[in-house]
């Protein structure tokens, strides 16, 4: 079993696509990393069957037609076959360490049979056309490094949101909840976030 699926949505991604795929295939045979082409009319697609022709034990390249981020992310869950499930948008990267640093956690994790729900990690949020970078932590809502239930998080800041990037649920967690995003909808992170913790 991989460790982690890694989907990236992918809508007319074909200038930058690439970057994400590359920080993401820093996790070997551990990840399985689903390019879910979201009906792109581009070179987008190509890229994608390009790289699962290359990697074929870790990159699937699935076409889809046009409906929207949410719809992306329904996509990936439903093909999943990681223990734990990430999205990566196409225009976003890892931190080699970091992503290296989860791995080691998840295995650890599997390990152990520890019956662990949801990872929350810190991200970077980048804004270069405003050239705007924010390192997002939850150090001040979690306790780093130790296994919690959600009744000893801490209060949260008004910039700690729980978003995609910050978050790994158990895939099993995710399909057992009956998440189901809405198509052609932005920013759906709240839905993601919150309807599996019910």
């Amino acid at each position: 079993m991989k460790l982690l699926t890694i989907t990236i949505p992918c809508y007319n991604s074909e200038e930058y696509m690439e970057n994400a795929l590359k920080t993401a295939l820093v996790g070997g045979k551990h990840v399985e990393i689903l390019l879910v082409d979201d009906g792109s009319t581009d070179h987008t697609l190509e890229i994608a069957k390009k790289y699962e022709e290359k990697y074929p034990d870790i990159v699937r390249a699935i076409h889809k037609e046009n409906g929207g981020h949410g719809s992306a992310v329904n996509t990936g869950i439903a093909n999943a076959s990681g223990l734990f499930f990430k999205v990566l948008d196409s225009d976003d990267w890892f931190d080699t360490e970091s992503l290296k640093k989860i791995l080691r956690f998840i295995h650890y994790v599997e390990q152990n049979k520890i019956p662990l729900d949801l990872i929350i990690a810190n991200y970077v949020y980048e804004k270069p056309s405003v050239n705007r970078k924010k390192a997002i932590h939850y150090k001040e809502s979690f306790t780093p490094n130790k296994f919690l239930i959600w009744d000893e998080a801490k209060h949260f800041k008004i910039t700690n949101n729980l978003l995609m990037h910050s978050l790994m649920y158990r895939t099993e967690v995710l399909r057992k909840s009956g998440l189901k995003l809405p198509e052609h909808t932005f920013y759906v992170d709240n839905i993601f976030a919150f309807m599996p913790l019910n």
